[in-house]
């Protein structure tokens, strides 16, 4: 049986859902349940618990663990629709849609960014500079962070320059991403 509705969505946006805390993985399985049980499958096309991967320590090595960047939530990309929201507030573990008396407002596309939905990562968006060989530029990020380099070389299909900096009285090469720099005034 599958559900039509003439007010729809013509592209699919980001919606962010409120779900029982700790029961993020069930409320996407059963959502997932929901869709095949309606045919929903063109209309609601994927569905993410927002995780980031975080460096704890265990028996004494670090090692990278995902955790949930938002318990409690959960995104889902699709086409809304009065129909949709009925088959989704009615999914178990679900408690409803992000927004004001439970009606959605969809997630802008910097958001989506910036929470790594549609695979595109914060740190994964193009940088344009406009740096070259010779020119100084300041460390703006990382360990290096306020050192003063000059640029060696400029690698724009890979977002790098590698940058000379003087470290304990000595040049030192280092290879930086594109958003790790900015031209310096020093």
């Amino acid at each position: 049986m599958a559900i039509v509705d003439k007010n729809i969505d013509t592209e699919p946006k980001w919606y962010a859902l409120h779900v029982y805390s700790g029961y993020e993985n069930v409320a996407k399985q059963n959502l997932e349940i929901t869709i095949d049980k309606y045919g929903l499958e063109n209309r609601i096309f994927d569905i993410v618990i927002p995780m980031e991967d975080v460096l704890e320590e265990k028996r004494g090595k670090k090692v990278l663990v995902p955790k949930k960047t938002m318990p409690g939530y959960i995104m889902v990309k699709m086409m809304y629709g009065d129909d949709i929201w009925h088959a989704v507030t009615r999914t178990q573990y679900i408690t409803g849609f992000v927004g004001p008396k439970g009606r959605p407002i969809c997630i802008t596309d910097d958001e989506a960014r910036i929470m790594g939905l549609d695979g595109v990562k914060n740190n994964d968006v193009k940088v344009e500079i406009n740096v070259n060989v010779g020119d100084l530029v300041e460390i703006i990020e990382g360990s290096l962070a306020s050192f003063v380099g000059t640029v060696k070389a400029v690698d724009v299909d890979n977002q790098k320059v590698t940058v000379m900096v003087e470290m304990f009285g000595r040049l030192s090469e280092v290879e930086l991403g594109f958003n790790q720099v900015r031209i310096s005034n020093k």
